[in-house]
């Protein structure tokens, strides 16, 4: 399938527009039985957890009614408004760009002034599920965010002003809370219990019409590479047929014994916005872990190990003597970070963390992020070819964005075919936010019809080693391609102040 023409959307349903105005996740949890206290939020609240007993037999001929009643009032409807600005005509999006209109003036007409945007309303309705009887609800970040009002229905047709406890756009949870009492809850399960081929009910309230339910089977689990929530979200997703309809996003994936094992929140689409039959939805484990974060701190920490990492492709095991194209490719240290103090390098592999197995760098990322700041871990690393064990105690992870930036420049290495470099100086490493002394060359050009574009080397992208030798020039990056004849070439590339290793392989 061409990805081009895949969409992955929200299933938040926008109803009107009217004119008017790099390692971190929460703590884990151990799902109990009975009653859960939460403390904090003002006062203690309890949610209803799932018992361990095993599952017993579910009679399909009696339908899901006996499973489906009760909780259909503990899913409500959630609507909200925002302000949002727009151009006062259909304008073309560049016709304000300076950088467009450097080149290309004013095609458009006009003076050239920036037109004043115009405020509008805009409205959405999504769905979310009472986990606690005195009016605590779990949904999607996506459904609340950027929201100045948000009003719930219950069920018996109740609207109530909601106030936002607070949010996590990393992993798209919110949490709300409604002034009302002794209302209907859902049963918090354990979604690893889940399984591939598992029935499930998606239950939401899309569009304002009342609770609807749909019915599919779990098929699959941890879908970690959508970036639904950019690249630092952290991803788990359940992935399921069940109809998630405009609309259901922050409503309830729940087994057939009626337990909350997944809040919806994304369908892919085919370029028409209906449901295609696959829908996402983002584990309870992982939902009730932010969530009960939120309640008791206001806030989600996550643990730091201060080091970016990569997948270890079958090119990349091959050229770091790895048995397998399994565990995470260490491509930058931050200083003075655990992991640099834990002695971890570029170029290290981790295959495992405290005893288990680390499949790939989603895995590796994930699990950090679910341990709690100033825990201890110990590392399995791959070195050279060679195994060794480190032990790291985990920072909380700080929440800051990093941009990556272009620099235009000349130069040509025949060597790599299609890639021109040049050498980086001065001002071109404080044009793209390096550290001071970042050795290297630029990529100024890359031919899109290119071995190194089909890699995904880009222009700004700075070559600081091929082969595991430093280059702090054109010529020795000359030297080192030439070096390797026609074989595959391992580059340490920085992007943004980003390292990440990769393969290039020559055509023949």
């Amino acid at each position: 399938m061409n990805t081009r023409f895949l969409q992955i959307r929200r299933s938040i349903a926008l109803v009107s527009l009217a004119a008017a105005v790099v390692i971190g996740g929460a703590l884990a949890w151990v799902v109990g039985s009975g009653g859960h206290t939460v403390l904090g939020a003002g006062s203690p609240v309890t949610l209803r957890i799932a018992g361990s007993s095993p599952a017993g037999p579910v009679n399909l001929n009696e339908g899901f009614s006996a499973v489906v009643e009760p909780l259909l009032p503990a899913v409500v409807n959630i609507s909200t408004s925002k302000v949002v600005k727009s151009s006062q005509r259909g304008e073309n999006p560049f016709s304000n760009d300076p950088f467009f209109r450097q080149f290309f003036g004013n095609p458009f007409g006009g003076d050239g002034e920036e037109q004043q945007p115009r405020e509008q309303r805009e409205h959405s309705l999504g769905s979310g599920v009472i986990v606690n009887p005195d009016g605590y609800i779990l949904t999607n970040n996506h459904v609340v965010e950027g929201a100045s009002d948000v009003q719930v229905t219950l069920s018996d047709k109740r609207q109530l002003k909601a106030k936002v406890i607070g949010t996590d756009p990393r992993t798209d949870i919110a949490v709300l809370k409604i002034p009302a009492s002794n209302l209907a809850t859902v049963t918090i399960g354990d979604s690893t219990k889940a399984k591939v081929g598992d029935i499930v009910l998606a239950i939401g309230d899309p569009f304002g019409i009342g609770e609807t339910v749909t019915m599919g089977i779990v098929s699959a689990k941890g879908r970690r590479d959508l970036r639904l929530e950019g690249p630092e979200g952290y991803e788990d997703f359940i992935q399921t047929d069940a109809s998630i309809n405009p609309g259901n996003s922050g409503g309830a994936l729940v087994n057939t014994r009626g337990e909350l094992i997944g809040i919806n929140t994304a369908i892919i689409s085919n370029g028409g916005g209906g449901n295609q039959g696959i829908g996402f939805a983002v584990p309870v484990n992982m939902a009730r872990t932010v969530m009960e974060q939120i309640l008791k701190t206001g806030k989600v920490t996550r643990g730091f190990l201060g080091v970016s990492i990569q997948e270890v492709t079958p090119d990349l095991a091959k050229a770091f003597n790895l048995p397998s194209a399994e565990g995470a490719l260490v491509g930058d240290v931050t200083p003075d970070s655990p992991g640099a103090k834990a002695g971890l390098q570029k170029g290290d592999v981790i295959t495992a963390l405290n005893g288990q197995k680390v499949s790939d760098y989603h895995d590796l990322r994930l699990r950090i992020s679910q341990t709690a700041p100033n825990t201890a871990v110990k590392l399995e690393v791959y070195r050279n070819g060679q195994k060794q064990e480190m032990s790291a105690t985990l920072s909380e992870f700080p929440e800051k964005a990093q941009a990556a930036a272009n620099t235009p420049g000349q130069g040509e290495t025949p060597a790599l075919e299609g890639v021109q470099v040049e050498n980086l100086t001065s001002e071109i490493t404080q044009q793209l936010n390096l550290p001071s002394g970042t050795h290297g060359v630029i990529i100024t050009r890359v031919d899109p019809d290119s071995t190194a574009a089909e890699t995904g080397l880009q222009r700004g992208d700075v070559i600081q080693e091929v082969n595991r030798k430093a280059v702090n020039n054109v010529e020795q990056f000359r030297a080192a391609v030439r070096g390797a004849s026609n074989q595959p070439l391992l580059l340490l590339v920085n992007r943004g102040g980003n390292t990440q290793y990769v393969v290039i392989t020559p055509n023949k």
